[in-house]
């Protein structure tokens, strides 16, 4: 066991390496867009779908209670699943337009949408994103390595961040420390003092 362990670590720290030089200016756009989004009065819409909603949920607590310093709450909210606005739709809808209906009830022209998408075929999601461009929300999409549904999708407005990975545990991984890093920008170009 403790050689998979090792196994394990490698293969993390191998996707972490490649991510950094393959990710990192992109990363830097998504948080500036954010802070240009959030400076505009806007506010972050935010979805994700199976396991990546838990990646979701911790961006929308950063964005709304703190990442590391204290600040005022940023305007955020989590395309929900839990709740009985959920159960609501999906009795309804029998799951069609599950995030759509939440997403067009709250969403207007400047705000962003950031959705969790590990292999760019969840249909919920990619439903949710193109509700997004027909309403002019520009997206932030964290994807794996193999997201072709995705690229027929975004505009020139949007953003993909690609974890360099097919394994979808290795991609939650890196979408989280996404999601920290995004959210340490955020707080560095808002908050820091020379």
């Amino acid at each position: 066991m403790l050689d998979k362990l090792k196994d394990l670590y490698t293969e993390s720290i191998q996707t972490q390496i490649s991510a950094s030089s393959l990710l990192s200016e992109t990363i830097v756009a998504a948080a500036q867009k954010i802070v240009t989004c959030l400076l505009s009065g806007h506010k972050i819409i935010v979805c994700g779908h199976g396991r990546s909603y838990a990646n979701a949920q911790f961006l929308v607590a950063n964005l709304l209670n703190r990442y590391e310093l204290e600040r005022p709450s940023f305007p955020s909210v989590l395309l929900s699943l839990d709740s009985a606005v959920g159960s609501a739709i999906i009795s309804d809808n029998e799951s069609g337009g599950f995030y759509q209906r939440q997403f067009n009830a709250v969403a207007v022209q400047g705000d962003i949408l950031v959705a969790f998408t590990p292999f760019g075929n969840e249909e919920t999601v990619l439903d949710t994103i193109n509700c997004a461009l027909n309403k002019e929300v520009d997206v932030i999409v964290l994807t794996g390595a193999h997201n072709d549904h995705i690229q027929g999708f975004l505009t020139e407005n949007d953003l993909e961040i690609a974890a360099p990975t097919s394994k979808e545990s290795r991609i939650l991984e890196n979408h989280l420390f996404i999601v920290n890093a995004i959210c340490e920008l955020i707080d560095h170009a808002l908050f820091s003092h020379p």
